[in-house]
């Protein structure tokens, strides 16, 4: 709160102690206005009661019987305004406009400002009406108190306001973030949910189609036996008009047998007698045939017919199992989607509830400020690498970055269990050397070793030939220096091939066979894509690339291969075809090498690894079997498949079908044959399985 200004006639308040210069114009601006008080004031001591003291004299003063109302009001108004305010209300408000007009409104405490003009004309009011004092006293204080206690009450409630909008703002971020991760499932099911409406509005099309196919051979049917009708009745008549013009022939043969002359009349009626009862016979018999088959129809309609019949009925009946069929599926399709809808609700649940208990996921661009380099560098170094590797590079950064702050390094002492090239009394001195430098020393160190086995024709120890080494080229002061510089660098930086693959076969974790056998591997492969490129113009098409690696690696399977493709063609365009190989194997100046022959080496640690297991699941047999082999195979590979299962042996035994049962092979051959060949883990491990489950609960 500003510094309280003295009121203009009053003393100024015991909270704010002013200068010498402002304490004179505060007396003196109390001794003017105390001057001039006694205008305000009437005759007995009382306040003045302006305007209304005022007003009411001159309405006496000035009183008209004879004027009306209107008149009267309207002289009212212009007494007042000849009466004079009191010259101290005048020098209050005049010094209230003053001190208002002073004030920096813009700031963001204006009120307070404003408000401390009030505040001292009200204290005036209290010191110079002493009789009022007390209760105008009181009445200040409770609304200092009250404005206090509002105030810190406000000050109390502002970080609870920024943490309601802090959190306010993370539940906006939050279903925003489940919004997005839901749009494609809700877009999934309803791209469902319309084909299966499709599928219905198909299967009721189809249903329409058939039901009206029935109807159309109910109505041929009903045709069809109309027709028989007609021709059933057709037939009675055409046998009425045979049968009447059979009578009429027989009279007309009566009628000539009787105008034949000469004839027998004793004849003729016998004759007529007998065809009579022929006739008779022959209309009984022609009556009970039509009785017996005048609604039968001739055989080779009726087989046409019911053949016809039984194809509709078939048709029918295939058309009704088809109909059930399909709405059996349609039933199923809707239980399904019922319980998918139900499935989804349960996840988008426990989606939210794992959201909301999760560890929250790191923001790894934060590293990049604080990263020598910048943002660069740490891009380029975060490329490609999952979580638990940005944390392996973000550890190397922080234990260089130390490394070169250290400037002596705590000797190991020269013991038996010390390595030689680290046997040391007192204190060393840091080189500080950078990545560069520990590199090219390392690969130095590579090159004369090799140089002298090939010269020697023995093989010699590594951390033995590393300390002959340094102390030839640097002398015995400096070598240890260098030395334990060198295995800082090395123990700190294993996200460097180069360093991590010396440093493991100097202290003895890795074989030195492994880093040869790399190295032959690469070698190898390099060899083959020079013998393919004919032009030697360094690249090869996408097709020759594949040849070649295959060529190099024949026993690698196809999903190695395009793994390895797939690594060559890491920065070309979808269109491009050629891939310059001699690239793939550059190493940067920090021995960084690229995705190509990192995959290659990954292929063959992990080839190595499960070899390793294999070898040590075996124990200390000397030779095994088929069946041994198999059953070490399924235990560091729970998951393998039987057709795996049975390549791996195969491969390993290199024999026909039925031999591997009862062949044993050395333990040694067999590890060679499979790491010449393409073996790898098909699941994970038992102990990495178990791990993942229990990490997952």
């Amino acid at each position: 709160m500003a510094a309280r200004r003295p009121p203009p006639g009053g003393t100024a308040p015991d909270s704010s102690a002013g200068t010498p210069h402002c304490q004179t114009r505060i007396n003196s601006l109390k001794y003017i206005l105390s001057k001039k008080q006694k205008t305000p004031f009437s005759a007995r001591g009382h306040w003045s009661t302006w305007p209304a003291f005022g007003s009411e004299q001159t309405i006496l003063g000035n009183h008209k019987p004879c004027c009306g109302p209107e008149e009267r009001r309207s002289s009212n108004k212009q007494a007042l305004l000849t009466i004079p305010k009191p010259r101290y209300l005048e020098e209050l408000e005049s010094y209230l406009r003053k001190e208002l007009r002073s004030l920096d409104l813009t700031k963001s405490n204006s009120q307070e400002l404003k408000l401390q003009p009030y505040r001292e004309i009200f204290e005036f009011f209290i010191d110079n009406f002493k009789t009022y004092k007390p209760l105008l006293s009181a009445i200040k204080n409770e609304y200092e108190v009250t404005l206090a206690h509002q105030k810190k009450t406000i000050r109390a409630l502002e970080p609870l306001k920024a943490m309601v909008t802090t959190v306010s703002d993370e539940c906006t971020q939050r279903m925003l973030a489940l919004q997005e991760k839901e749009k494609d499932e809700i877009h999934t099911l309803k791209q469902e949910k319309q084909r299966l409406l499709k599928f219905i509005d198909n299967m009721k099309e189809e249903k329409r189609s058939l039901q009206a196919q029935v109807e159309h051979l109910q109505t041929s049917v009903a045709e069809e036996y109309a027709r028989y009708l007609n021709e059933h009745g057709a037939r009675k008549l055409l046998l009425a008009k045979l049968n009447d013009m059979h009578n009429e022939r027989l009279e007309m043969t009566r009628r000539q047998a009787q105008d034949v002359k000469g004839e027998d009349a004793v004849k003729l009626t016998l004759a007529l007698k007998v065809a009579r009862q022929d006739l008779t016979k022959a209309q009984v018999k022609l009556n009970a045939m039509m009785a017996d088959y005048g609604d039968v129809v001739p055989r080779r309609d009726f087989e046409s017919l019911e053949k016809k019949y039984s194809d509709l009925l078939q048709e029918t009946k295939a058309l009704r199992e088809g109909f059930d069929q399909l709405h059996k599926e349609y039933g199923t399709l809707l239980e399904i989607h019922r319980e998918t809808a139900q499935e989804r609700d349960n996840f988008c649940a426990q989606l939210q509830r794992v959201q909301q208990n999760r560890t929250p996921r790191p923001n790894w661009a934060k590293c990049s400020e604080v990263i020598p380099g910048g943002a660069e560098r740490w891009d380029c170094l975060a490329e490609g690498k999952t979580s638990e590797e940005l944390v392996d590079v973000l550890l190397e950064e922080i234990g260089t970055g130390a490394l070169r702050e250290i400037d002596v390094f705590p000797g190991w002492g020269k013991g038996d269990k010390v390595p030689v090239y680290l046997r040391h009394e007192g204190v060393v001195k840091n080189k500080k050397l950078t990545k560069k430098d520990v590199v090219n020393t390392l690969k130095d160190v590579w090159k004369e070793k090799i140089a002298l086995e090939q010269q020697t024709g023995e093989r010699s120890s590594l951390p033995e030939f590393f300390l002959s080494y340094l102390q030839k080229k640097y002398r015995d002061a400096a070598a240890m220096e260098w030395s334990y510089t060198l295995y800082e660098n090395m123990r700190l930086c294993r996200s460097n091939h180069v360093l991590s693959s010396f440093y493991d076969v100097l202290t003895g974790k890795v074989d030195e066979e492994h880093y040869r056998g790399q190295n032959q591997l690469i070698s190898n492969l390099q060899k083959e894509l020079a013998a393919r490129d004919s032009s030697n113009s360094g690249s090869l098409t996408s097709q020759q690339f594949s040849a070649a690696v295959r060529e190099a690696f024949p026993l690698k399977r196809k999903e190695s291969i395009q793994e390895l493709v797939d690594a060559s063609r890491y920065r070309l365009d979808s269109t491009e075809d050629l891939i310059n190989y001699v690239s793939l194997f550059k190493e940067d100046e920090e021995g960084n090498a690229a995705p190509f022959v990192t995959k290659l080496r990954s292929q063959y640690v992990q080839k190595q690894e499960y070899l390793r297991q294999l070898e040590n699941k075996l124990g200390d047999l000397t030779e095994v079997k088929a069946d041994d082999l198999k059953a070490a195979f399924c235990s560091i590979d729970p998951d393998i498949d039987g057709q795996t299962l049975n390549t791996y042996v195969g491969l390993a035994s290199q024999a026909g079908r039925g031999e591997p049962d009862r062949e044993a092979v050395p333990v040694g051959t067999v590890l060679e044959r499979l790491l010449a060949g393409d073996v790898r883990r098909v699941g994970p491990s038992p102990v990495e399985g178990s791990t993942a489950g229990f990490e997952g609960e």
